[in-house]
């Protein structure tokens, strides 16, 4: 095999298997290399016991969290397709404010390099290749777009149609979901997904979800130019003896070390793994780790606030598909009261069954009625970049987190707005923590929504990366997942990672004297930015 590249992707999940879709169609030589194989596809993907009791898919090994020195089992998912393979689909664009520097009680979230308005032309197309089901002009706190939802949104069931008009008897603005789901409910007989109860945070047997692998990964591999690699973990990246260019990635797989190398190297292995490989990289040239001058590396990691909520209908909630509805009143605030700060966004999960009640609602006698009147939540409050909350690695390349929480106070009273709206909901007043997500308010395992461990930026300084994600310090590294983020926001960060990656795609191809874009999507003002940095990078 010849082991040179055009182009070497580290990571399937939502940045890498992006990226490799759209350089593709370049006819560039691409090599994706992904430390895990294919999801199982098996009837247990659906199977709450195998999942969640029996742990059938778990395979994240174990890390560290450096504040207790305990060992923990992160929710991070190593196949192709990465966590999107257990992702719950919703595609939120970040608000347009989110750009912007918004004040918080614990502190400031900073302003993006970036604007809203860079990275929209890039959300259009994100949100056409991953097929989000939605409806403009419902949800409050949309920011402007120049195309609709490319599919409509997903249709409530009875109970929740029934919640959503009793929030807008309550003065809200409930609004459908923006869903990655591959439904077609008008004509369900040729649907890929059949609207089960077991979608958020498991696999699809059926690929109805638009996931990294469905929708990305294989199709990518129908080119000839583009070679996947599974069980291949990514060890480290070397560079020249300038230290200007990493000239192999090394790689063990079955056992044995391979080397491999390209033109140009995207780093994507998630926000966490992937200031792992680059602090794992050091060498004389970069002793606090690849393209870590500025040593932000590994800093400002941001998990989101998140808790898990169950509360229980006063009837049956016999709803399978429960993921469609959102209420984003109180994202920037409380128009109520005079709490001059954010609180963040509330959704609905997926069904909990008796197995999931089992470990909520301990020691009741029949699980399985409880389930029938269990509505399920998500509340998500934005966490700021604090520079000691880091990813961390010893001498033998093992990770440690350090986290402490920040705005939990924004949280609270978010988690109060959403118990005040109870008896609207026609609820029950108790309500009960989800612990199968670990605790309620997720703790340091919740790394599903990790980001901003290599930030993006104008100065070499205060950032990592420049502003097409290319590390400063190296001609040819560029990372493609959560990592460049500057602040969390509160709404789900994957439609951001995928919008991202294609606009990162797009600089290498045009770095490559090619191009990602159809004669039909012609560049907009942020392919032209991003065009103009890569030029730029080159010069350099």
């Amino acid at each position: 095999m010849n082991d040179h590249y055009d182009v070497i992707v580290i990571g399937s999940g939502a940045g890498g298997g992006t990226a490799t879709h759209a350089l593709a169609k370049t006819g560039k030589r691409v090599l994706l290399l992904e430390r895990g194989g294919w999801f199982p596809r098996e009837i247990e993907n659906w199977d709450s016991n195998a999942v969640w009791l029996d742990k059938r898919y778990a395979n994240a090994g174990h890390w560290t969290d450096a504040e207790t020195g305990k060992s923990f089992v992160p929710k991070q998912h190593y196949y192709v397709g990465g966590n999107t393979k257990v992702y719950g689909a919703i595609l939120f664009r970040f608000r347009e404010g989110d750009f912007g520097k918004i004040s918080h009680v614990d502190g400031v979230s900073p302003a993006w390099p970036i604007s809203y308005a860079d990275l929209e032309p890039w959300y259009t197309r994100a949100e056409r290749l991953y097929q989000v089901h939605g409806e403009r002009g419902t949800d409050p706190t949309e920011p402007p777009s120049h195309a609709p939802y490319p599919f409509p949104a997903i249709s409530h069931e009875p109970r929740i149609a029934q919640l959503d008009r009793d929030l807008r008897g309550a003065g809200l603005q409930p609004f459908p979901l923006p869903n990655g789901i591959l439904i077609d409910e008008s004509a369900p007989w040729r649907s890929a997904c059949v609207r089960c109860a077991t979608c958020d945070g498991y696999a699809c047997v059926t690929n109805g979800k638009a996931d990294s692998a469905v929708i990305a990964v294989e199709p990518a591999l129908r080119h000839p130019n583009v070679t996947l690699l599974t069980n291949a973990l990514v060890t480290r990246l070397m560079t020249d003896p300038s230290g200007r260019t990493v000239e192999r990635v090394v790689v063990e797989r079955d056992d044995v070390t391979e080397e491999y190398s390209a033109d140009v190297v995207v780093v994507a292995a998630g926000a966490i793994n992937s200031a792992a490989l680059l602090l794992r990289s050091a060498n004389d040239r970069h002793p606090r780790g690849l393209g870590n001058a500025s040593d932000v590396i590994g800093r400002h990691l941001m998990l989101h606030n998140n808790s898990s909520l169950i509360a229980f209908s006063k009837m049956p909630n016999p709803t399978k598909f429960q993921k469609t509805l959102g209420i984003n009143d109180f994202y920037f605030g409380d128009p109520d009261s005079d709490w001059p700060y954010p609180l963040g966004a509330m959704q609905m999960l997926g069904k909990s069954d008796a197995t999931l009640i089992g470990f909520d609602v301990q020691n009741h006698p029949d699980p399985a009625e409880v389930a029938r009147h269990a509505i399920d939540f998500w509340l998500t409050t934005e966490d700021l970049p604090l520079a000691d909350n880091r990813v961390t690695v010893d001498v033998e390349g093992e990770i440690s987190l350090r986290y402490t929480p920040t705005n939990l106070e924004e949280h609270r009273r978010l988690r109060a707005k959403f118990e005040s709206l109870l008896s609207a909901m026609q609820c029950r007043e108790d309500v009960y923590e989800n612990l199968s997500y670990v605790g309620g308010r997720l703790g340091i395992s919740g790394v599903a929504h990790q980001n901003g461990t290599i930030r993006f930026g104008a100065d070499p300084r205060t950032s990592a990366l420049d502003l097409d994600c290319k590390l400063h310090e190296l001609d040819n590294v560029y990372v493609a997942d959560s990592s460049f983020f500057v602040s969390s926001t509160a709404v789900n960060p994957t439609l951001t990672i995928i919008a991202n990656a294609l606009r990162v795609a797009e600089g290498i191809a045009q770095r490559l004297g090619t191009t990602t874009l159809t004669a039909t999507e012609p560049a907009g003002p942020a392919a032209r930015a991003t065009i103009q940095l890569s030029e730029t990078a080159i010069r350099a």
